[in-house]
């Protein structure tokens, strides 16, 4: 069975929704599983008890064991827990993002990984249709910026990686494509082995779960594509909001005329989002394509956002723009 998987919990629950509602229009009757981010989802099973297809995923010590994984990667990297009390991140900085791996437990054969701040615009079967070939399949340009992939000052990345590998699977961890036990814990000793050599030295603590999918793809030998390199030039498209010259027509986004598979509303805090849907007159970028998706079954709700238009700063997206306009195509 093929479906669709997430990430998160309460604190991103307009999000979550919005994306929800994307996949109904764009792939009508796709199942969909949330991974709860941390216990706080209260919000979140309500919501799967209004939508059959969608379930919150529960099982326990697929769960439990993914942490312990992860706990015990963490604990081969020479600098992370220095760098984490730095900036005050308690135990494993950012630890339920890692909650992702549980696709490779979870309900589909093959899934698509989507984060709970993008929406799905198109049908999704060409992702499907490169898993006939590729155990993971990407689409994005992260290759352009390695710096929030590796640790790329710590010299093992030339060591491990060709310059050619690099440019040709290097990807986001916001969506992505793969099948179920591609990976598992249980046989990841050699893994573990690798990366207590010295090797944990390449992965970028500040990005967790992105870096550890990186390596264990690339480190792996996974068979794998990337659709931004791989679809016909006149096919691509961009994906994130960082790009302006996107232009929207009946609630779809296009990419010189062409549409996007997805929109990924990147470096955006999810605090922006509950603002708005709270009715504060936050600037975003494609703010009414969110709250399309967002209200989609109940437009009566969506917030007026009256008064004053509020410019989100600093901890708003423009101090992405610059660091990200480089992952444009």
């Amino acid at each position: 069975m093929d479906g669709i998987c997430t990430l998160g919990n309460d604190r991103v629950y307009d999000q979550i929704v919005a994306l929800i509602n994307s996949i109904e229009l764009s792939a009508p009757g796709m199942p969909v599983c949330i991974y709860p981010y941390d216990n706080q989802v209260e919000r979140l099973r309500e919501l799967v008890q209004e939508r059959p297809q969608v379930t919150l995923y529960d099982d326990g010590p697929s769960i439990r064991r993914w942490d312990a994984w992860v706990e015990q990667i963490w604990a081969t990297h020479p600098t992370a827990r220095q760098q984490w009390d730095a900036i005050g991140s308690a135990g494993i900085h950012r630890m339920g993002t890692h909650r992702r791996f549980c696709a490779f437990d979870g309900p589909f054969d093959r899934f698509i990984y989507m984060d709970a701040d993008t929406l799905l615009l198109s049908d999704p079967l060409p992702v499907f249709n490169a898993l006939n070939e590729y155990d993971w399949v990407t689409y994005d340009f992260q290759h352009k910026d390695l710096s929030h992939v590796y640790d790329v000052n710590s010299g093992w990345m030339e060591k491990l990686f060709s310059a050619e590998q690099l440019q040709r699977q290097a990807f986001c961890s916001g969506f992505y494509g793969s099948r179920r036990n591609l990976f598992d814990p249980d046989q990841g000793q050699e893994i573990l082995t690798w990366l207590k050599s010295g090797e944990a030295a390449v992965l970028y603590s500040m990005a967790p779960d992105q870096t550890i999918l990186n390596y264990l793809v690339m480190r792996s030998g996974a068979n794998s594509c990337n659709l931004a390199l791989t679809l016909p030039t006149e096919q691509r498209t961009g994906n994130s909001v960082t790009s302006g010259h996107f232009t929207v027509e009946n609630c779809r986004v296009y990419d010189k005329g062409v549409p996007l598979l997805y929109l990924h509303y990147i470096g955006l805090s999810s605090k922006l989002f509950a603002r708005l849907c709270n009715g504060e007159n936050v600037e975003l970028p494609y703010r009414d394509m969110f709250l399309h998706y967002r209200y989609l079954h109940n437009p009566e709700t969506r917030p007026a956002l009256l008064g004053k238009l509020v410019t989100a700063k600093p901890q708003g997206w423009r101090r992405y723009l610059k660091p990200l306009a480089q992952l444009l195509p």
